[in-house]
């Protein structure tokens, strides 16, 4: 069973957040590993500075001396961002032992999800994969990308029953 990615914190000198993304991004191209570390992120936040009077809107680090990483734990990911030039470790209980975030913690730091790449059309025939209508077909009357969510119609006692689902909740019927 494939692992799934989660969120890890890493700590940087401060000031070499970018550059510590900067440099993981090659590393991860280079060793063809995107499969396993999908996202690095600097969170940013707009900040109003106050300067001779005049207000202006400016990017700050959320978490100077942190990087958010979103890979699947493996020996070959760990060493790489272990070993990253400005990278002096892992939160968490130990190095050698990365905690990941809960998803209350992702969604607390604001890290947005990358959107879910769909390749789906109305019309479409879906499986559902979770409760309550697991294993049922279904078929595509609406969909909104905005939101990550999908209108279906699911058919039941001879009738069509319509549900609204997110994305990760169907996979395509081929």
């Amino acid at each position: 069973m494939e692992e799934k990615a989660q969120w890890y914190v890493i700590h940087t000198y401060s000031g070499y957040e970018n550059k510590v993304k900067v440099n993981l991004e090659k590393a991860i191209e280079n060793r063809n590993l995107e499969h396993v570390l999908e996202e690095i992120e600097v969170p940013m936040e707009e900040v109003v500075e106050r300067k001779n009077g005049k207000e202006k809107i400016v990017l700050k680090k959320k978490f100077p001396g942190y990087v958010l990483v979103k890979m699947v734990m493996t020996e070959d990911s760990w060493y790489i961002v272990r070993n990253t030039r400005g990278v002096t470790g892992f939160v968490g209980a130990k190095s050698n032992d990365p905690v990941p975030l809960t998803d209350e913690e992702v969604r607390s730091m604001g890290i947005s999800e990358a959107p879910v790449k769909i390749d789906l059309e109305i019309g479409e025939s879906v499986r559902i994969i979770t409760a309550p209508f697991k294993d049922f077909p279904a078929t595509i009357v609406g969909i909104n990308e905005e939101k990550r969510k999908i209108k279906v119609e699911v058919e039941m006692f001879g009738r069509a029953t319509p549900a609204e689902l997110d994305f990760n909740q169907i996979e395509k019927i081929y």
